[in-house]
């Protein structure tokens, strides 16, 4: 078969590295980080995913906590040196991104901070003009001590909240428990009218992570510089900050794959991934490559190890079959409306299991 133009697209953290680097921040920086990221990552869900707040989009978090992070004295240097202290990659995420670079048009697009995605590039060797992330120069924001304060309460506050619990099938504020509703609203008044109403207010106007629609942009202008269209794109995400993409690529005929996703990535991507191991995207990814979207589906169908024989003309895939032989193969499904909801269940679960509880959880 005639090789087509291909394209490769990812998401950082979770099928390339372990990290969520925000969180990681905040832990470190902010005190009871750990609570209050995840109290405002709930927020986060409730506004871009139920609300649907205008202007909004998911992973908008990563503007959220701007200000605290500059409250408690967090700069850019500091981001940059805990981010390369940090780094953890899913196993075999170099050699599978080493190999596909050398292949294809290969691009990184993240919510992640630049921060870390310079960080990240310099571990993997990997272009840094090869991807998309949040910009971010927190230096360049000044606020006095009486803002620094404020903003300490307003942290203090919002850990001493109970946790947002989001119902599974909600539609509305409405299907929320009463506790729960007002923590929305009271987390509402803090961030557009508290802090908007302090000089941080412009934190939340000029950071604009790339998540949701703007990770769509970005998949956009990637086809735009590489001259493909959207069917000749493989995208691998695993969270709500993906959703947009798997919507566009999805239907434009491309190919779209959960990494240990979350139900958000499930309920939108076509094919989904359980692994410890990076290298099964670049396996996927080469066989689009080489053939196409019907072959990557056929790939899914014939997943077992003597049924891949005879997809081995790739040195990768052999390379895959050591590796895992004569241990099981990664979980790999195409996802239908029958079997979504066990393979969220399954797909949430592993994912904790290899990112760790506390970062699995998240959005």
């Amino acid at each position: 078969m005639k090789e087509t133009k291909r394209v490769f697209v990812t998401d950082c953290e979770g099928p390339i590295s372990k990290n969520d680097n925000a969180f990681e921040l905040t832990c470190y920086f902010i005190p009871q980080g750990e609570k209050f990221f995840t109290q405002i990552s709930r927020y986060d869900d409730v506004l871009a995913d139920i609300v649907k707040r205008d202007g909004y989009k998911a992973g908008d978090t990563l503007k959220l906590i701007v200000p605290f992070l500059k409250a408690y004295g967090v700069t850019d240097r500091k981001m940059m040196e805990f981010s390369a202290q940090t780094i953890l990659l899913i196993p075999s995420a170099k050699e599978a991104l080493q190999f596909l670079k050398e292949e294809m048009p290969s691009f990184i697009v993240s919510t992640s901070y630049e921060h870390y995605i310079r960080a990240l590039c310099r571990v993997l060797d990997f272009p840094y003009e090869n991807t998309y992330h949040t910009t971010l120069s927190i230096d360049i924001f000044d606020i006095n001590e009486k803002e620094q304060q404020k903003l300490k309460e307003f942290r203090q506050e919002v850990c001493a909240m109970p946790l947002i619990e989001v119902p599974a099938e909600a539609k509305s504020l409405q299907d929320f428990s009463e506790r729960d509703q007002k923590t929305i609203e009271r987390l509402d008044e803090i961030f557009w009218e508290g802090i908007m109403q302090l000089k941080s207010g412009a934190m939340l106007e000029d950071v604009n992570p790339v998540g949701g629609v703007e990770k769509a942009k970005a998949v956009k202008n990637i086809v735009d510089k590489t001259g493909c269209d959207l069917s000749s794109v493989i995208y691998i995400g695993d969270s709500i900050t993906d959703v947009e993409c798997f919507r566009l690529v999805k239907k434009k005929g491309g190919v779209t794959i959960s990494f240990n996703g979350n139900a958000y990535a499930v309920r939108e991507a076509e094919i989904a991934i359980l692994s410890t191991n990076a290298l099964v995207i670049a396996v996927f990814a080469d066989v689009f490559r080489r053939f196409d979207r019907e072959s990557v589906v056929n790939l899914v169908k014939s997943w077992e190890h003597k049924g891949l024989m005879h997809f081995n003309v790739s040195p990768l895939l052999q390379e895959m079959l050591r590796n895992f032989f004569p241990k099981a193969l990664p979980k790999v499904s195409i996802i239908t409306k029958h079997n979504m909801q066990k393979l969220a269940d399954e797909s949430r679960a592993f994912r904790k299991r290899v990112r760790g509880k506390k970062v699995g959880r998240l959005g």
